[in-house]
């Protein structure tokens, strides 16, 4: 059922889909993140394009953006895109200012709470209905005892300052509601700080608050998770695959494996004294091949057709020159950890097959090695098969040796 906008005020979402993921270590915008084969924007897109209460929705997009711009075209004309700003707060003003002046209340929503119900989004809007509120915030109450501590005490180590009673305390979630009027007065206000203000401005309330109005508070919901962390990844997979909504239909989903291929490239080494690592097997007679690592390939290309199936970055994102502990590490090392990331991202793993194009090592002696070695690694079946290219190109000149790698996941049930 959809509610008609007879005598209901005109609304406008604004929709944050410019970060980064960083935290997110998926080595793309957090937006693009696919949870059960969807993006979190489209996870959020479907939740609210239906809701004929929106007259506008704004998505705000990292900037150079064309692949979420193109997802957001597909669910109808009241959806535009705007290239966000630097902080949080930039991206919310450069949403606001392609609102139409004629709307009168304004929903501001993070990308990163994809599965934040329809029923949320209504209550923040009917309280904003209500004589003398300007602005509401979803909450839900907390469990945990929250303490404000004191930093750089003595003995170096936080003390406590105060502990606020948990009966007082909300945990704040998004869609925030305001008044158009007063959500524009409060960007207009931050407008005028310096520059260290508008970086500490992470919550449009608090920016409305300082103004001196008051901020009232609807139930929030457990399923408004935040995508923050790679751990988050395995409740989001849970929430999507126990139903995936369409306005205010469920429908439910089938738990589809996922496919993710590789490539990962390693030139033999100059130094003659580098040991040959490959497929986690030592090859006393062969040069090793150079690399951040141990620059074993084949384990290399594993783990990267593993995040590419889980849609959580690459090798680079988890392993990459910036991460000292994994100089040096083991292809099985890395291995271990990749299907440790894997997993707690959501997915069991099926299965990974690997083969190299290379002169040497001489490798089919060894192949069943290699399979029990990776295998056990990743503790899912890992199979490895070797190949030449005739004599051609750097494989068959001796340079080096390529990778290539399948890997199939699937989300946990």
């Amino acid at each position: 059922m959809t509610e008609p906008n007879t005598s209901h005020p005109s609304t406008a979402l604004i929709l944050l889909a410019a970060g980064s993921g960083t935290r997110l270590g998926a080595g793309m915008p957090k937006a693009l993140v696919e949870i059960a084969g969807r993006s979190l924007l489209q996870h959020a897109l479907s939740r609210v394009a239906t809701w004929e209460v929106l007259a506008q929705i704004v998505v705000v997009v990292p900037a150079q953006d064309q692949a979420l711009a193109e997802q957001a075209r597909t669910y109808g004309v009241k959806v535009s895109t705007v290239p966000g700003g630097a902080s949080r707060a930039e991206s919310v003003s450069r949403g606001l200012q392609v609102v139409e002046q004629s709307i009168d209340q304004v929903l501001v929503h993070d990308v990163a709470r994809a599965f934040t119900p329809l029923s949320v989004y209504r209550e923040v809007s009917q309280a904003l209905q209500r004589e003398g509120v300007l602005a509401v915030i979803p909450a839900l109450p907390v469990t945990d005892t929250i303490s404000v501590v004191e930093v750089g005490a003595s003995n170096d180590l936080p003390q406590v300052s105060q502990t606020p009673p948990r009966s007082s305390l909300r945990a704040v979630q998004t869609p925030q509601g305001f008044k158009a009027t007063v959500l524009r007065e409060a960007h207009a206000q931050l407008a005028r700080e310096d520059e260290a203000a508008r970086e500490a401005a992470t919550d449009d309330a608090s920016m409305v608050r300082a103004l001196g109005y008051s901020v009232h508070v609807v139930n929030g919901h457990r399923d408004a998770l935040k995508v923050t962390h790679p751990q988050d990844l395995q409740q989001a997979n849970q929430l999507a695959t126990e139903s995936t909504y369409l306005g205010e239909h469920a429908m439910s989903q089938p738990s589809i494996p996922r496919i993710g291929t590789a490539i990962d490239v390693h030139a033999i080494s100059s130094d003659q004294a580098r040991p040959m690592w490959l497929a986690g097997l030592h090859f006393p007679d062969d040069i090793g091949l150079a690399g951040h690592s141990d620059g074993d390939a084949v384990a290399h290309a594993a783990c990267d057709a593993l995040f590419a199936a889980a849609g959580i970055g690459d090798l680079g994102t988890h392993f990459g020159v910036d991460r000292p502990e994994f100089s040096g590490a083991s292809g099985v090392t890395l291995l271990t950890e990749a299907a440790r990331i894997v997993r707690a991202a959501g997915f069991e793993i099926g299965n990974v097959s690997v083969q190299f194009v290379g002169q040497r090592p001489r490798f089919a002696a060894r192949r069943e090695e290699a399979n029990a070695v990776l295998s056990q690694a990743a503790n899912a079946s890992v199979t490895v098969s070797a190949t030449t290219s005739d004599g051609l190109g750097y494989e068959g000149q001796g340079a080096g040796i390529t990778a290539y790698a399948t890997a199939l996941v699937y989300p946990h049930p």
